[in-house]
C-alpha cells in the first residue's frame, strides 16, 4: 500500500472534520503537526550544515600558468580562491595525462591499479571504472547529495551500436563512431557510477564523437564529419557543434545545476576541456592575454571558474562550500612552451618536463582550496599532496571518513588536517607515486 505523510494543512483540515466530542484525537493530531514541522526544520538545518562540494579540473593547465603561481596570464578568479583560501605548492596528479588522473580523483585509487597501465582512452572506449567500484559521487549520493558531472568525462562509455554504420548526410564520412546509436542511452556512464546528473563531452575535445550527452543520452545525432585538431582526428559531429563554445556551455550548465540545488547538499565535479587542444578561445577572449592563443584560453578557463564563484555568491552558498581548483596534469608542448618562455611566461614553472612526463613538470599542478570558516585566508601549504586525496578529503569534510569501506579509496588521504592547519609531526602522505603516459613510475618519499 502506497502512502505519503500528511502535511500540516492537511492535518488541520482533518482535525476540523472530526466531531466535537473527540478532543483527544484533535490534541493528538495537533501534536503530530508540531512534530512534522519540527522534523522538517531539523532536516533542513542538518542539510544546511553539510558542506556543498565543488571540484573544478582544468585540462593541461601547468603549475606556472595562474598568476597566483607567478604566471603572466591574468587569472583573477583562480587567484581569488587562493586569496580567500589555501594555495598548495607541492600538489601532484597521479598521472601526467588525462584519463588516469580522472580515474584517481573519482575512485581514490592510483590509476595503475585499473586496467589502463599507460596512455589514455579514446572517445569510443569502454568504461574504465569497474562496475562495483565505489566513487566519491556514489559515496555522496548514498548520503543524500545531488551529484553532478559537467564537462569532459574521458573515462569511457558503453555506447550502444547500430546494426550497420550510418553515413554523413553531407560531405565525407570519416573517423570512428559512425556505428554508434546516438538515439539510445549509453550504458555504464556517470549515472551508473554514482552521479545523479550529467552534461558531458565524451573525451578530450580533439577526439570524436563531437557530441554532448545529458543524463547519459546524446543530445542529438551526428550528421557531419568534423575535426578540431588538424589533421588526424576527424569523426562524427553534431552539425552545430563548435569546440570554441564548450566553455560557455559548461559554465551555463554548472550555474544551472547550482541554482537548481541551492536548497540541497550537492557535489559538482566540473572537469573542463581547456586549455587542452584544440586551443580555441572563443571570439570574446581572442587576443586578451597579449601572449598567445593558449594564454587566451587559460583566461577563458579562469572565466568559467568565475562563473561558478558568482553563482555561489548570488545563491548565498559560498560560505558553506568546499571548493577545489586544480589541473589534470602539466602543460602540454602543444601550448608552445618555448614561445611563452621567450615572452616571460613559463607554464611549467621551475619544474623539469611537461605533460606526459614522469618529471615534475608533468604532474605538479596548481591546487587551490577555499572553504570559508575552515580554511584560513591567504594560506600556503608546502606539504606534498595528490589529486587522489579528494575522496578521503570530501568524506572527512562530512565527518564520514570512518564510513569509507576498507576496499574503497585505498590510496586517498584526507587533507582536512592541512586545510585546518592542525599541527602534526608527520606528513599526511607517507609517499606519493607518479606515473607517466608510457607507464613509467616515480616515487616521492620525504624530501
Amino acid at each position: 500500500m502506497c502512502w505519503s505523510p500528511l502535511s500540516p494543512p492537511e492535518i488541520g483540515c482533518l482535525a476540523n472534520s472530526l466531531p466535537a466530542n473527540r478532543p483527544n484525537v484533535i490534541v493528538l493530531l495537533f501534536a503530530l503537526a508540531v512534530l512534522l514541522v519540527t522534523g522538517q526544520s531539523e532536516l533542513q538545518a542538518a542539510e544546511a550544515q553539510r558542506p556543498n562540494l565543488v571540484f573544478i579540473l582544468a585540462d593541461d593547465m601547468g603549475w606556472g600558468d595562474p598568476a597566483c603561481y607567478g604566471g603572466r596570464i591574468a587569472t583573477p578568479h583562480i587567484d581569488r580562491i587562493a586569496r580567500e583560501g589555501m594555495r598548495f605548492i607541492d600538489a601532484h596528479t597521479t598521472s601526467a595525462v588525462c584519463t588516469p588522473t580522472r580515474y584517481s580523483i573519482l575512485t581514490g585509487r592510483y590509476n595503475w591499479r585499473s586496467t589502463l597501465k599507460k596512455g589514455v582512452l579514446s572517445g569510443t572506449s569502454p568504461p574504465l571504472i569497474e562496475p562495483d567500484r565505489l566513487t566519491i559521487a556514489g559515496f555522496l549520493k548514498d548520503r543524500g547529495y545531488a551529484t553532478c558531472v559537467i564537462g569532459k568525462w574521458h573515462l569511457g562509455l558503453d555506447w550502444q551500436k547500430l546494426d550497420a554504420p550510418r553515413s554523413a548526410t553531407t560531405g565525407e564520412t570519416k573517423g570512428p563512431g559512425w556505428d554508434i546509436d546516438y538515439a539510445s542511452f549509453v550504458n555504464n556512464g556517470p549515472l551508473a557510477r554514482g552521479f545523479t546528473h550529467d552534461f558531458l563531452y565524451p573525451a578530450s575535445l580533439d577526439m570524436p564523437p563531437y557530441v554532448y550527452l545529458q543524463n547519459d543520452q546524446p543530445i542529438g545525432i551526428p550528421s557531419v564529419t568534423k575535426a578540431f585538431r588538424v589533421p588526424n582526428r576527424p569523426g562524427p559531429a553534431l552539425a552545430d557543434f563548435e569546440a570554441s563554445a564548450c566553455l560557455t556551455d559548461f559554465a551555463r550548465e554548472a550555474r544551472r545545476f547550482i541554482g537548481d540545488h541551492a536548497q540541497k547538499s550537492f557535489f559538482l565535479y566540473l572537469p573542463l576541456t581547456s586549455p587542452h587542444t584544440p586551443i580555441v578561445p572563443s571570439a570574446e577572449w581572442q587576443g586578451k592575454s597579449g601572449l598567445s592563443d593558449y594564454a587566451d584560453f587559460v583566461m577563458e578557463t579562469d572565466w568559467v571558474v568565475g562563473q561558478v564563484l558568482e553563482e555561489l555568491d548570488q545563491r548565498g552558498l559560498a560560505d558553506n562550500t568546499l571548493l577545489v581548483f586544480t589541473s589534470d596534469n602539466g602543460c602540454s608542448p602543444q601550448a608552445d612552451i618555448p614561445g611563452l618562455v621567450d615572452k616571460g611566461h613559463d607554464p611549467c614553472g621551475p619544474w623539469r618536463g611537461h605533460k606526459a612526463d614522469v618529471y615534475e613538470g608533468g604532474h605538479r599542478v596548481p591546487y587551490v582550496v577555499r572553504w570559508p570558516g575552515v580554511v584560513s585566508k591567504g594560506t600556503v601549504c608546502q606539504e606534498t599532496v595528490s589529486t587522489v586525496d579528494w575522496f578521503a578529503t570530501a568524506a572527512d569534510a562530512l565527518g564520514q571518513h570512518d564510513q569509507i569501506p576498507p576496499s574503497a579509496a585505498v590510496d586517498s588521504y584526507s587533507l582536512l588536517p592541512l586545510l585546518k592547519q592542525t599541527p602534526s609531526s608527520e606528513a599526511i602522505r607517507p609517499y606519493t607515486i607518479h606515473h607517466s603516459i608510457n607507464g613509467s613510475f616515480a616515487i616521492r618519499q620525504g624530501n
